[in-house]
């Protein structure tokens, strides 16, 4: 953050993080209220674990 206070970041760059950031919390909250497909659930592997 102190390095921000001396050398802001340019008016595009910050639009850019606002809209990464947007992304991801409109997939997050579609995740989180509707769950997540199960198409797109991967079949649980089997693994042995041995020590």
């Amino acid at each position: 953050m102190a390095r921000w206070a001396r050398n802001p970041p340019s008016r595009a760059y910050r639009r850019m993080l606002l809209v990464v950031l947007g992304f991801v919390l409109v997939i997050g909250g579609i995740e989180y209220f509707l769950g997540w497909p199960e198409a797109l659930t991967l079949e649980p592997q089997r693994r042995f674990w041995r020590p």
